[in-house]
């Protein structure tokens, strides 16, 4: 009898353990308890973090040389822990005026549409041809492909290289373009239909919002009826790229610099800046989802995205971002 039970035993954990195996790397019913750092294998920088429906998503930039920076990746998850890989979901093939320095993608989604702001060719004057761009896909994991035809900011304006950009929905239904490399940072607000900017009521379209220390990566994001403006300082190359962030009561500020909230920590890696934020309003938990660069590696494209939880104070105050080898638990939305 003893020997019987020990036989069934033995078969139901054989049969267990094979049910585990067929459903493949990655794929196991046991969820891992933390997202790791980084998310995903391979160099990838500036990452642009969203929920799309029951997905986390990121839109990040294939970080290598210019020449080679012609295209897109995107990733999605259920839970933060496992990562699902959308290869060139753009590419310059479809931008007849984009030709390389894909750079920093921001997506919403509209009218069952998905927007995705890019830059491109890392222009360097208004002779040169490049700076932000829009793609429209049907999908959030694309295709997508040119919506304009053209440049929507290919010009400098208040001095911001026209990088780095970041949309911006205020709680009226406004978006907003946020962005600006070279230390200066503009905001515009987007026509209906994205084709385009609305004038401010000054008559000017290109409003400079550039707080003190500010160098490129703008984000916003509304916290209890606060406007939250973050970007990076320092170099991007160097140890001192880290993030921080102003509040005011609208989206055009005034922006005060409150201080630094993520940096490196020479026990773990360097140059952690240019991020995002996201929201899972559900569980009421608040994400940054970063780059950063290893402590084995001296290349500059050499960058990793990672995530870490972000908490604030009782005053509304931005706590300072420790980062890890762990990232975060596992969150379903």
């Amino acid at each position: 009898m003893k020997k019987s039970l020990l036989l069934l035993i033995l078969a139901a954990i054989n049969v267990a353990g094979t049910a585990q195996q067929k459903q493949g790397p990655g794929k196991s019913a046991v969820q891992p308890a933390y997202s790791g750092n980084p998310l995903f294998p391979g160099w990838y920088a500036d990452p642009e973090a969203v929920i799309f429906g029951k997905s986390y998503c990121i839109y990040p930039t294939y970080s290598a040389a210019y020449a080679k920076q012609v295209f897109f990746d995107a990733f999605s998850s259920p839970n933060l822990t496992r990562w699902t890989k959308h290869e060139r979901i753009l590419d310059t093939s479809a931008v007849k005026w984009a030709k390389y320095a894909l750079w920093a993608p921001a997506i919403v989604e509209k009218d069952k549409r998905y927007f995705l702001f890019f830059g491109a060719n890392d222009i360097q004057s208004d002779s040169a041809k490049g700076g932000i761009g829009v793609a429209v896909a049907n999908n959030p994991a694309g295709p997508f492909k040119d919506y304009l035809g053209h440049p929507l900011v290919d010009k400098f304006h208040n001095g911001a290289q026209p990088i780095d950009q970041y949309v911006f929905k205020d709680k009226d239904g406004q978006y907003y373009l946020i962005y600006g490399g070279w230390k200066h940072c503009n905001i515009a607000k987007l026509k209906n239909d994205f084709t385009g900017f609305i004038p401010f009521e000054d008559g000017n379209t290109f409003r400079e919002i550039t707080p003190d220390k500010y160098v490129e990566g703008p984000c916003m994001f509304l916290n209890n009826g606060k406007y939250y403006f973050m970007w990076s300082e320092g170099g991007w190359t160097g140890p001192d790229y880290s993030v921080a962030y102003a509040i005011a009561d609208s989206p055009t500020g005034p922006f005060k610099r409150i201080g630094k909230i993520l940096q490196q920590d020479p026990a773990i890696a360097n140059g952690a800046g240019h991020h995002s934020i996201i929201h899972n309003t559900k569980a009421n938990k608040w994400y940054i989802v970063y780059h950063r660069r290893p402590l084995t590696e001296k290349a500059a494209n050499s960058r990793e995205t990672c995530i870490e939880e972000l908490f604030f104070d009782k005053e509304g105050l931005i706590k300072p971002v420790t980062i890890t080898t762990k990232g975060v638990q596992a969150q379903t939305l």
